[in-house]
């Protein structure tokens, strides 16, 4: 089968378009064609070595969307089934292995599909750690990133009202999704205070440096939270990393629920195919997307 591999760190160079054996399933395991691959921030870190040490040669990539062609042993699919979820074995390739899938509805495109796993998840496991209720004012760092969208959307359907950060070109979206825009940048603090006299929580989904501010703003580190900047626990910030054991089918069903009901929408940047998976990261690293950005494997 065809796959993204990479034997060195460093940059989108080091990744090479191979030939490599399909995977076989073990218990509880499905191996999936994939259709649709997610590009991620994780991928690019991962393969240029700032994040941890690895198992060389790998597969990047851990969302897919594609149709099951082998099950092991008490596997909970059955060969044909169209799913969508968490790759084990890189999803970048042709054909990869899942534990953590769930049924892909007819009505879900395949690039939605492969968009959900990572972003939906992270979004609803953030706003539950941080409580969120409704008639509560949230801010939001990245607002109009893969992640913020979904959050946006899930805490306007709360009942909370969503102040959210962004570049000006983004501003109309997120109006749209009945959020209330601010740009980030110097002068964050006075730009949100005349919108707001508080904040009651905040979820940083950006990582650029905006801590200090929204502890002012929220006046304690309470209710802060951030996945993308590293030095949280220098500020007693909680820093959410997520993880295998958060994942859930369950949680997967709960997100592809609300996007067939039409309380959550998937804005797309890109789609790349596998053999540009170099040129996806590299879009990715950029943190300028403005969507999800994808590899279209078939």
């Amino acid at each position: 089968m065809r796959a993204i591999q990479f034997s060195d760190y460093g940059s989108s160079e080091v990744l090479k378009l191979v030939e490599v054996g399909v995977p076989e399933p073990g218990a509880g395991q499905v191996r999936v064609a994939v259709r649709v691959a997610g590009v991620n921030p994780l991928d690019w870190k991962l393969r240029s070595g700032v994040m941890t040490e690895l198992s060389l040669p790998r597969r990047p990539g851990m969302e897919l969307a594609g149709v099951v062609d082998a099950v092991g042993a008490s596997a909970s699919f059955e060969v044909g089934d169209e799913v969508f979820g968490w790759a084990e074995t890189g999803s970048y390739a042709e054909y990869a292995l899942a534990s953590l899938v769930a049924r892909k509805p007819a009505e879900l495109s395949w690039r939605d599909a492969a968009a959900l796993p990572v972003a939906g998840a992270t979004a609803l496991r953030v706003l539950r750690q941080l409580e969120l209720r409704e008639g509560e004012v949230l801010l939001l760092h990245g607002a109009s990133g893969a992640v913020g969208r979904f959050a946006t959307q899930l805490a306007v359907d709360l009942g909370a009202t969503v102040i959210g950060t962004a570049g000006e070109q983004r501003f109309e979206d997120l109006r749209s999704l009945g959020a209330t825009p601010v740009a980030y940048g110097a002068g964050l603090v006075e730009r949100v205070r005349e919108i707001t006299s508080r904040v009651d929580a905040v979820f940083d989904a950006a990582g650029q440096n905006v801590l200090p501010e929204s502890v002012k703003l929220r006046g304690t580190t309470d209710r802060v939270i951030t996945i993308a900047d590293p030095r949280a626990s220098e500020l007693g910030v909680t820093f959410s990393s997520g993880g295998s054991g958060e994942r859930s089918s369950e949680l997967l069903d709960e997100i592809v629920e609300r996007v067939v009901a039409g309380k959550l929408s998937v804005r797309h940047a890109r789609a790349y195919p596998l053999s540009e998976a170099a040129a996806a990261q590299d879009d990715s690293e950029t943190g300028h997307s403005g969507g999800k950005i994808t590899l279209d494997v078939v």
